[in-house]
């Protein structure tokens, strides 16, 4: 059976840093990765990944149905909606493009998997740059979104609350799970189900669209919402593969694709 084949978009930054010295000053730049802890756990539990970086979006970003059908799932994850939709093509050269985000709706509908996880620049995003509401992925994705700054910043930490456990996104994660440091408000559709909360919102839901699924996880995978106790959590790769192998499956009550393994189960 072949592997379930994954594509990550997003979870990277560069930093450019001023550097004052009394009177004189100087800039330096940084690039910076959050996702290897959530791709490691990824490839370990069985998973064929692909990784684009934030920067590479409009270069390697699928294109076409075909490019993207290679997928079972694709995992946006802190990256606005900008980078799929001012391309080269667009921004550079005024040059008319393939919709990005219109395409990966469609790639639901026809059986795909999409899985958005939170961030400054998930959802609506910080001063709401981010504006998924407003994109045709909306539609597909098993939440509504604020027409505003989403974000709750919990410093003191916010309980995770677990309403269907027995849900395959979560079930090899039991027990009491470590506190989050913030997340992206959103409303849960009606339809979807609502697997686990954060306070009064939803942290995961999920949701059958069309022939496809979406799922979303509305913190994060690494800092600063995700703190060390969640990232070093002994059941924090069980549950990304409980996730990402749901939303893999095609059809109503399956677990994961016919030509796919059962990667949750296999962990150490």
């Amino acid at each position: 059976m072949s592997c379930p084949s994954v594509l990550v978009v997003g979870e990277s930054w560069i930093k450019h840093t001023i550097h004052m010295k009394g009177f004189d000053q100087f800039h330096s730049t940084e690039y910076e990765e959050g996702a290897g802890v959530f791709l490691d756990g990824l490839i370990a539990s069985g998973f064929a990944v692909d990784y684009i970086r934030g920067h590479e979006v409009s270069a390697r970003f699928p294109t076409t149905a075909a490019e993207l059908d290679a997928y079972d799932v694709v995992v946006i994850s802190d990256i606005g909606s900008n980078s799929f939709l001012l391309t080269d093509e667009v921004f550079l050269r005024s040059q008319r493009t393939v919709n990005r985000l219109a395409l990966v709706a469609d790639y639901v509908e026809r059986g795909g998997g999409l899985l958005m996880i939170g961030g400054f620049l998930s959802f609506t995003g910080i001063d709401g740059k981010a504006r998924y509401g407003s994109s045709p992925i909306a539609s597909v994705l098993p939440v509504e979104m604020l027409p505003y700054d989403d974000r709750v910043e919990a410093p003191e930490g916010v309980a995770v609350t677990v309403g269907a456990p027995e849900h395959p996104t979560v079930s090899d994660a039991p027990g009491t799970w470590p506190d989050l440091l913030g997340y992206n408000r959103v409303i849960t559709k009606p339809g979807a189900v609502e697997v686990a909360s954060v306070g009064p919102d939803p942290l995961i839901a999920v949701a059958e669209v069309g022939a496809g699924r979406s799922a979303v996880f509305t913190s994060d995978v690494a800092p600063h919402w995700a703190p060390p106790e969640f990232m070093g959590w002994e059941h924090y790769h069980r549950l990304w593969a409980g996730i990402v192998g749901w939303t893999a499956g095609r059809g109503a009550g399956s677990h994961g694709r016919a030509d796919t393994v059962e990667t949750a189960a296999a962990l150490p």
